[in-house]
């Protein structure tokens, strides 16, 4: 589940020359231009980022997948919304974030029923809230599978959307999460070994859906909670992928996820290593761009291997697909590390102008809005010993990236 809605804020600002550290692991870019060889090996830990080999525990979206919306009611309340409407609410809205993302690789059908049915306690029963007693949580996925069965046949399905009534008395939307099974359930013959529990307003959150699909589909939360309930929430990815905020202004999926999930293949991610020009000079197209003529994608992310656990990953993100409504534009920057789990940072975007800050009024963390680098500006790692530089931007927007590393 996203985070509550925190104050939204913006301002414009950009920075003509950027020199900033930071502190990364391990040495310089080593290497070929291959892909595999930057792809940071799966851990144990939840919602792995790495990305060697897929965890068959989760449907992959290299194919189309089917979903199955259920709408459940309670006795204590009277439905004043038609499951109709609700569906609407997530309905190609959802689909459409995902068939930009993937570059039509991947389509997400959703099959919602179109009555109510009826859960068998109140819902002030199941005293539904963001960190849930686990047992009333079971209580009512156990009820809520039984009372749909009769009518659904799961074993069609690849996702399930249970959507509870938004006006019950004990329904609060900030319970809205996916909640993965210790032991599957069973229904028609198939395991059920993870829903989508939705309870939000009407009309919802923007981009709720997607941030939840997206951990159906292995991919981890990338906000930071604070342990004090007070501090800022976005400190890690900002506004730059739907994975830490749902209200992001620039919310389409990382290049990294995007080569976890199938949808990059290894023509369009560099490995960016070794002594040669021509492995470090290189054009990126902007990660929301559609294919060009004759559908191909063209280089969209590179990736310079920075440890055995971790990775500097480099992206041109654009006004363009699901990141029409970003305030700023340029090569984003990010550290990948494999070890810290959903919701501990395994994804840190670096702030290449870290003096100022941008898009007040409109960004979720206006420090991290101005991030990326413009045309004529530089990030250099002392550390890593790894320089970025933006050369240019073509007339159709493409990215002239000159990445180097800089001698010790």
């Amino acid at each position: 589940m996203d985070r509550p809605r925190l104050r939204a804020t913006a301002a414009a600002f950009t920075s003509l020359m950027a020199l900033a550290a930071t502190s990364l692991v391990a040495g310089p870019a080593v290497a070929d231009t291959s892909a595999d060889r930057c792809a940071l090996p799966r851990t144990s830990a939840h919602h792995s980022i790495g990305l060697d080999t897929w965890n068959s525990a989760y449907p992959r979206p290299d194919r189309d997948l089917d979903a199955v919306m259920v709408f459940l009611s309670f006795p204590d309340a009277a439905p004043k919304t038609r499951p109709a409407e609700l569906a609407a609410d997530h309905f190609p809205a959802t689909s459409d974030f995902f068939r930009r993302a993937s570059y039509g690789r991947f389509q997400l059908r959703a099959h919602p029923l179109r009555k109510w049915i009826r859960m068998p306690q109140a819902s002030t029963a199941y005293r539904m809230k963001r960190d849930w007693d686990a047992r009333r949580r079971a209580a009512y996925l156990r009820d809520a599978i039984a009372v749909a069965d009769p009518v659904v046949d799961f074993s069609r399905y690849d996702i399930v959307y249970l959507v509870a009534d938004p006006d019950a008395p004990g329904v609060d939307s900030d319970a809205t999460k996916v909640v993965n099974f210790d032991y599957p359930l069973s229904a028609d013959g198939t395991d059920i070994r993870r829903v989508v529990t939705v309870f939000e307003k009407h009309p919802p959150d923007r981009n709720v859906l997607a941030h939840e699909t997206g951990h159906v589909f292995d991919l981890p939360d990338l906000y930071h909670r604070p342990t004090d309930g007070k501090s800022d929430w976005d400190t890690h990815v900002g506004d730059w992928d739907v994975m830490g905020s749902q209200f992001g202004l620039a919310p389409d999926l990382f290049g990294w996820h995007k080569w976890k999930l199938g949808w990059l293949n290894a023509e369009e991610v560099r490995c960016v290593a070794g002594r040669r020009a021509a492995d470090r000079m290189l054009t990126l197209e902007s990660m929301g761009a559609a294919p060009v003529p004759g559908g191909t994608l063209g280089t969209r992310l590179a990736v310079v291997r920075t440890g055995e656990d971790s990775a500097l990953a480099i992206e041109a993100r654009g006004a363009t697909g699901n990141d029409r409504d970003t305030c700023t534009e340029g090569v984003l920057i990010y550290r990948v590390g494999n070890e810290p789990a959903s919701g501990a940072g395994p994804v840190q975007v670096v702030d290449t102008h870290p003096r100022t800050e941008a898009c007040w009024g409109q960004s979720v963390y206006p420090a991290l809005a101005d991030a990326p680098l413009g045309v004529g500006e530089t990030f250099t790692d002392p550390k890593d010993r790894v320089r970025v530089q933006v050369l240019d931007r073509t007339p159709w927007g493409s990215w002239t990236v000159k990445i180097t590393p800089v001698a010790s």
